[in-house]
C-alpha cells in the first residue's frame, strides 16, 4: 500500500467517526494499528488534529439563542479586547476581521435576557466603541467540516 494519502484518508475517516478505534481505523485503510497511530501521533503533533469533542446541540441543553456580535474596538485595543473574550463561555468563536467591525463573535444564549446580560457586560469596556447584535433565525448549516480531497 502507499502513503501517498495515508493522512488525508485518516482524517477523512475520524470526520465520519471520530471515535473510531485505531483497530477500526486500521481495518477501513488497510494499514496496521501501529502505523494508523504513528500518522495519528503525527498528525496531533503537527497541530492538525487538535483534539477529539463531542458535537453540541446547544439549543437541546437550553440555549435557543445564538447572536452574532460585531464589535468596533478602539485602535490599540483590539489585541487585548479579542483576548478577553474567552472569558465569556457563551462565546463559541471570535474573530478579528476586515470590512466594517473589527471583532465578530458569535455566541450561545439561553434566552435574549442572557444574551442582553452580555452585551451590556461588553460595551461597558471602554475600548469597545460600538456594537452591533444580530440574533440568529434559522440554522441552515453550523460547525460543518470538510472531507479533504485526495492528493493525485
Amino acid at each position: 500500500m502507499t502513503y501517498e494519502n495515508l493522512d488525508t484518508e485518516l482524517i477523512n475517516e475520524l470526520l465520519g467517526d471520530g471515535r473510531a478505534s485505531l483497530r477500526q481505523l486500521a481495518e477501513k485503510l488497510d494499514v496496521s494499528v501501529t502505523t494508523v497511530s504513528n500518522h495519528l501521533d503525527d498528525l496531533e503533533s503537527a497541530g492538525v488534529i487538535q483534539g477529539y469533542s463531542p458535537q453540541i446541540d446547544y439549543e437541546a441543553l437550553g440555549y435557543g439563542v445564538t447572536a452574532i456580535i460585531h464589535l468596533n474596538i478602539e485602535g490599540s485595543g483590539l489585541s487585548e479586547v479579542a483576548d478577553s473574550l474567552r472569558e465569556y463561555d457563551q462565546l463559541t468563536s471570535v474573530y478579528e476581521v476586515t470590512g466594517n467591525h473589527d471583532v465578530v463573535a458569535i455566541g450561545k444564549f439561553k434566552d435574549t435576557d442572557d444574551m442582553n446580560d452580555l452585551i451590556k457586560k461588553l460595551i461597558n469596556n471602554t475600548d469597545i466603541n460600538e456594537s452591533d447584535t444580530s440574533v440568529v433565525l434559522d440554522t441552515v448549516c453550523e460547525n460543518e467540516q470538510f472531507e479533504l480531497e485526495m492528493q493525485t
